[in-house]
């Protein structure tokens, strides 16, 4: 990617900025969205986009592998919410203070387990919750894996398309306000916890 104004790029982006342009950048994307599907709060959007804009022809298997590799961390939370609820699932939700919230959306996962993945996991609502919730409930593997690679396909072979086409435009305009990119970025990771817990 082109050079940006570092001395207004939060420090943090900074170096996901740097390891995109890595040897090992698939790697780390694909580790970033392992843990973003169990454990971590961020998202793997925030590599996997100057990635697809750096190399447009790597956009549909960036897409293919943080597919993958979210399914996979999804099944480790689903994993969590099914043998280690009452340790590691609370201690997660609890770090969300989410603890009211979560057991509404448990409720509602019972009857409706499927279409909330389904949903739920192409939207900003963290799909750890969503992973957790399905063990916790005992909903059906084969379900939970269904949903998942239909769900999270659709979200990262969306943002691969868009930026795909988009290309330079969105390389100049990422250069120019990284910050306010940044800010938009998570203020949307905000609002995805805030959803899950206002709606549940």
């Amino acid at each position: 990617m082109e050079q940006v104004n570092t001395q207004l790029t939060p420090r943090f982006y900074q170096w996901f900025l740097a390891k995109t342009q890595s040897p090992y950048a698939t790697w780390l994307l694909n580790i970033v969205s392992f843990l973003e599907s169990s454990v971590f709060p961020i998202p793997p959007d925030i590599m996997l986009i100057p990635m697809i804009i750096a190399d447009r022809a790597k956009a549909w298997l960036l897409a293919f592998t943080c597919t993958v590799s979210s399914v996979v961390g999804g099944l480790v939370g689903y994993a969590i919410g099914f043998y280690l609820f009452e340790t590691i699932g609370m201690w997660i939700i609890q770090k969300y203070s989410l603890e009211s919230a979560f057991a509404n959306f448990q409720t509602l996962f019972q009857e409706y387990g499927f279409w909330i993945i389904l949903l739920k996991g192409a939207t900003p609502i963290p799909y750890k919750l969503v992973a957790i919730a399905g063990g916790a409930t005992g909903l059906s593997l084969w379900q939970f894996v269904l949903a998942s690679i239909i769900s999270r396909s659709i979200r990262f072979f969306m943002l691969a398309t868009c930026f795909y086409f988009l290309g330079d435009k969105a390389k100049d305009f990422i250069s120019k306000n990284l910050t306010l990119v940044f800010i938009g970025f998570f203020v949307t990771l905000f609002l995805g916890f805030l959803a899950f817990k206002l709606v549940f």
